[in-house]
């Protein structure tokens, strides 16, 4: 028997265009979806599908055209500029391609000036951070460095221990594998699976399947509208009819 899950973010009939002038642009149209609680989500579709844009939508970095967000049952399209800022800051964590982390900062220093912005006490901060920097990989000796002194992957999984130090609801993740190599991806993407093990739920974009694999929950976009998604399960690396299976459902997607 199946487990209902609790919906996490619910999107009614959504549209973004971008203008200039009297020209218009439409990104997607009447797009609706639900995401659900601890699911790690995984948005693909075509090169200009709208998956980014999309999950800017989802995570309040940025505005619909119409419609409606809701999240665990708060209508954040509701919100101005201050509130959407407050909600990002106490519900989200973000992690991109390129990675915004201070130079001039050591690793640690990154995450306990993010982690700062929240509600902890600082030493419980500090307690959590050292937690997470072991969870990710990553020892003492290199959270003391500087970003322009560790690897990419290395920078990446420490921008990962940055983005959940608060204790985010969902973690949004835009091609966060995109700049990296082979060897530092999988240690990227390790991190995910581990953080997901524990409940964490993430929202990824990914044009890449390997990457993708480490979703349970595929949504693909298609012209503007949400085209249909792909249940894989809980990642396991032994589970070779997983590539398959999403083979066969991006052919169906006319990926």
């Amino acid at each position: 028997m199946e487990v209902k899950k609790d919906i996490l973010i619910s999107a009614k009939n959504l549209k973004k265009e971008f203008c200039m002038g009297e020209t218009c642009q439409t990104i997607f149209e009447n797009l609706s979806l639900d995401i659900y609680k601890g699911d790690f989500t995984v948005i693909m579709g075509a090169s200009g599908a709208g998956k980014s844009t999309l999950m800017y939508s989802l995570s309040g970095m940025d505005r619909p055209t119409k419609g409606s967000i809701f999240f665990s049952d708060k209508e954040i399209t509701k919100y101005n500029d201050d509130k959407l800022a407050i909600f990002r800051r106490e519900n989200c964590g973000f992690v991109f391609q390129q990675i915004y982390l201070l130079e001039k900062m050591s690793l640690m220093d990154n995450v306990l000036t993010a982690g700062a912005l929240g509600k902890n006490h600082k030493k419980e901060v500090i307690q959590r951070a050292k937690e997470l920097f072991e969870l990710v990989n990553i020892p003492a000796v290199t959270q003391k460095k500087f970003s322009t002194q560790v690897s990419g992957g290395e920078a990446q999984r420490a921008g990962i221990v940055r983005a959940i130090i608060n204790n985010p609801e969902v973690v949004f993740a835009d091609e966060p594998t995109g700049a990296l190599n082979s060897n530092n991806s999988e240690a990227v993407l390790n991190v995910f699976t581990k953080i997901h093990k524990e409940g964490q739920s993430i929202i990824m974009v990914t044009h890449d399947k390997k990457t993708a694999l480490r979703g349970n929950r595929i949504l693909y976009i298609k012209d503007g509208q949400f085209f249909g998604d792909c249940n894989l399960g809980n990642y396991s690396e032994a589970d070779k009819e997983r590539g398959m299976k999403l083979d066969e459902f991006l052919a169906e997607m006319g990926w």
